[in-house]
């Protein structure tokens, strides 16, 4: 496997987020409630990891579990939860909404990613319940975000392979696929031979 692959661990805890950091991973997603899904993590999470940790660190912006199609005072919550992660040092966010009809809100993720700014976008798994990955793939391009999060619309990333490596053939350098979803040590080379992704996100849960 090529030695510019990277690694994402998702760290639910602070203990998660500081052996990731330990093990040699090259960047953590900071979240909370991994049983949930993951959501967004405390302030204070995020001070201690920025402060203390070495490492790149995202942070999750999800303010509640289930869909990804967010009312208005949800998206509220989540611009100013994307403010309290700008200030503490987060070097980027991981987002995504959705409409209803399964394309992606553009409208209202431009204003997330107006008030990220500079600092990078993850586009996460909402996309794997987009109608069109494609064409979701593309509006997410669009809005500039720098990578996509995805399990190939899938229950795991070796079972959403074939969908991952064609995303990562379309989508070329304009945007990082990164498969997500059940990757542990026994099969990244081979999702990493079958799909030719360079980012990987795990949860390491052992």
């Amino acid at each position: 496997m090529s030695d510019k692959v990277l690694i994402e661990i998702c760290a639910g805890s602070v203990e998660s987020a500081i052996a990731a950091a330990k093990g040699g991973a090259h960047r953590i997603e900071l979240c909370s409630a991994l049983s949930e899904g993951g959501l967004t993590p405390s302030q204070g999470m995020i001070e201690y990891a920025k402060t203390n940790l070495k490492i790149r660190t995202q942070v999750l912006i999800r303010p509640r579990a289930g869909d990804f199609n967010y009312s208005r005072a949800e998206h509220d919550i989540m611009k100013s939860d994307i403010f309290s992660a700008k200030a503490r040092g987060a070097d980027g966010i991981v987002v995504g909404m959705m409409n209803t009809d399964g394309t992606v809100d553009t409208c209202r993720m431009k204003e997330l990613m107006e008030m990220a700014f500079p600092m990078q976008v993850t586009f996460h798994r909402a996309f794997d319940m987009s109608r069109d990955p494609f064409e979701a793939m593309e509006a997410i391009i669009g809005l500039g975000c720098h990578r996509i999060l995805t399990s190939g619309q899938a229950p795991s990333a070796m079972a959403g392979a074939s969908l991952i490596a064609e995303l990562v053939r379309k989508a070329g350098s304009r945007i990082v696929i990164m498969p997500g979803g059940g990757i542990n040590a026994s099969n990244l080379a081979e999702l990493f031979t079958i799909t030719h992704a360079s980012e990987f996100h795990l949860s390491a849960t052992t």
